[in-house]
């Protein structure tokens, strides 16, 4: 039996734990919404079977379901070592340089100019996850002198973070550009872009892909929440990736900023999705902590569209479990009267144009007579984006004429996807309500002679020109 469906959504990243058949439908079935594929891992031949299966799920179950690529980004490591590990001792010089000769107590190589270049005295770098910090005491033309402020083992390849620097790199390495091309070429509904710093990362990943999927900017460098509105403005999604982000920023800091993103992209009506050890027990473990389940429910509190595991349906023990405790989760807390009143609250007053006065006033009638469903005609996805930043309680039927805009609709708060009848289009006011009607009814939204509201444009099928606000009436049922 599936899961109820939650106004908050679930996207689950299939790795080696979960890349057959029925484990995939397992998960759809247990709640998750969005699929992801992390192009850090895997091949493309690999992606491109996983990509088949959803679709055949998707098409058994006859919901659709969201796609998402997330890509590499630039991955910044240190080199080798000549007995492949050391120790580095807390207050003991250490140098980094661009010499490829394999390293030792003394130094290693960082075969990464952009660093050396940018880098300042002063300067932090954070190696293996942040648990071991050198700060840079001189800049050589080919070199970083550091001290060792906090040491500890250190092996081949570990990452390097430069938190309080702007790197000089692209957000899109050479290997990112061919799995982008293979994810569009795939049809994939969203691409991930990892490590942005600035506005014109976003801008040029839209260039490239040109409208064929929605960009999700993952925020995880203190460079991106000092530009932030801009990049907000300029994304599709957003994703609240802790797992860097914790990295770079003081962990005290994280839980600040991940209600100032939420709260920002609920302003800008833009999805975003809360990510990163969530659930991360339950990789090893059939049920997760305590502290992991008010994690969960702290960002379904502060209205994020969706939350997400990484590695625990990934590559865990136990993914159908993960999906599972996390939509109980959700639902637990969106049966919750105080969830209720917080999301009245956090309303935001609409924007001053016809488009955003339609979606408040959509959520206002909705209210006002109890209906049982707000029916919105979207081409591309706005009027559903408009309606769900409303948060109303009825739940919100994403209908629209092509399937990809209801896969992209997946991942957005309150938002169940549907896509008309091709043989019977939307031209006129007439065949909008009865299509409405019957698409909630045959649904289970709508119930005999229960109200829903409709929220469309006209002319049909120009995007962007909501401009219609109608409150129709499920039939009496026969006998």
């Amino acid at each position: 039996m599936a899961a109820l469906q939650c106004r908050t959504k679930i996207v689950a990243t299939l790795g080696p734990a979960s890349s057959t058949y029925e484990v995939i439908r397992d998960l759809t079935l247990a709640g998750a919404d969005v699929f992801r594929f992390n192009f850090s891992h895997g091949s493309h031949e690999d992606h491109a079977a996983r990509h088949k299966i959803v679709r055949q799920v998707e098409a058994e179950l006859g919901r659709p379901i969201g796609i998402l690529a997330d890509v590499q980004g630039p991955k910044l490591r240190v080199g080798v070592f000549a007995e492949g590990r050391v120790v580095l001792e807390q207050g003991a010089p250490f140098r980094l340089d661009l010499d490829p000769t394999p390293g030792d107590t003394t130094r290693v190589n960082l075969p990464h100019h952009e660093i050396i270049a940018a880098a300042r005295p002063g300067s932090a770098l954070l190696l293996d996850d942040g648990k071991l910090k050198l700060t840079v005491t001189h800049v050589g033309p080919d070199f970083l002198d550091t001290e060792v402020t906090f040491g500890g083992p250190l092996s081949n390849r570990k990452g390097v973070n430069v938190p309080d620097v702007v790197l000089p790199i692209p957000a899109l390495t050479e290997k990112d550009r061919a799995d982008l091309a293979f994810a569009l070429d795939l049809g994939v509904d969203y691409v991930a872009l990892s490590f942005v710093q600035r506005v014109e990362d976003v801008l040029e990943a839209k260039t490239l892909t040109d409208g064929r999927a929605w960009i999700m900017t993952k925020l995880e460098k203190p460079q991106a929440m000092d530009n932030l509105e801009a990049i907000l403005a300029a994304s599709d999604a957003v994703m609240v990736a802790r797992g860097d982000l914790g990295v770079e920023l003081p962990p005290e800091a994280v839980p600040l900023a991940q209600k100032r993103i939420i709260r920002l992209a609920r302003t800008l009506g833009k999805p975003v999705v809360v990510a990163t050890q969530m659930l991360e027990s339950m990789i090893s473990a059939p049920t997760p902590t305590r502290a992991e389940a008010s994690d969960v429910a702290t960002a379904v509190f502060d209205g994020a569209d969706a939350v997400m595991l990484s590695a625990e349906s990934a590559a865990g023990q136990y993914p159908r479990e993960a999906v599972t405790i996390m939509n109980r989760i959700v639902q637990r807390v969106e049966a919750d009267a105080g969830w209720r009143t917080l999301m009245q609250a956090g309303r935001l007053e609409p924007e001053h144009y016809v488009a955003d006065a339609i979606a408040g006033a959509a959520q206002q009638v909705a209210a006002t007579i109890g209906a049982s469903a707000i029916v919105a005609y979207t081409h591309t996805g706005p009027t559903a984006l408009r309606v769900a930043r409303e948060r109303p309680m009825s739940p919100i039927l994403g209908v629209t004429p092509t399937i990809d805009t209801a896969r992209r609709l997946a991942v957005v708060w309150g938002v169940q996807p549907r896509v008309s009848n091709p043989d019977k289009p939307v031209r006129d006011a007439e065949t909008m309500v009865s299509t409405a009607l019957d698409i909630a009814i045959g649904g289970g939204f709508t119930k005999s002679e229960e109200s829903i509201v409709i929220a469309a444009g006209m002319p049909f099928g120009v995007s962007g020109s909501t401009n219609t606000l109608r409150v129709a009436k499920a039939p009496k049922a026969a006998g």
